[in-house]
């Protein structure tokens, strides 16, 4: 695992835990940002569709990586997706690790943080 991913992972939970009344780790902000991206809001939310606002956040953080495309909303306006290439087997450290950049990549991309503030010091 790349140690500056990690401790730019870190930063970015320390930046945003103040805003959030709830322990944040990669799956809580996967679930965040499938929130964000679906556009319901804060509800209350079945398990299953728990589970649908993660696919649409992992969607969401492969799709710059070419992995996933944005298809169209349903009728319930749900986001979709297709799966435009399979991902390599990977472990779970390195899903794990993947899934932290793209993180940081998707809180800088819409302008929640900046590179500076994730900057790590030597």
């Amino acid at each position: 695992m790349d140690f500056n991913t990690e401790l730019r992972f870190q930063k970015l939970i320390e930046f945003l835990k103040p805003t959030f009344e709830m322990d944040l780790d990669l799956t809580a902000l996967i679930y965040l940002i499938g929130l964000n991206e679906a556009g319901f809001g804060f509800r209350t939310y079945t398990k299953q569709e728990k589970m649908d606002l993660m696919h649409i956040a992992v969607c969401t953080l492969l799709s710059p990586a070419g992995y996933y495309t944005f298809s169209h909303r349903d009728e319930q306006n749900w986001p979709h997706f297709i799966a435009v290439s399979t991902l390599p087997p990977l472990s779970e450290k390195e899903q794990n690790h993947i899934l932290k950049e793209a993180v940081i990549d998707y809180f800088i991309e819409k302008e929640y943080v900046t590179q500076e503030m994730l900057a790590i010091e030597v």
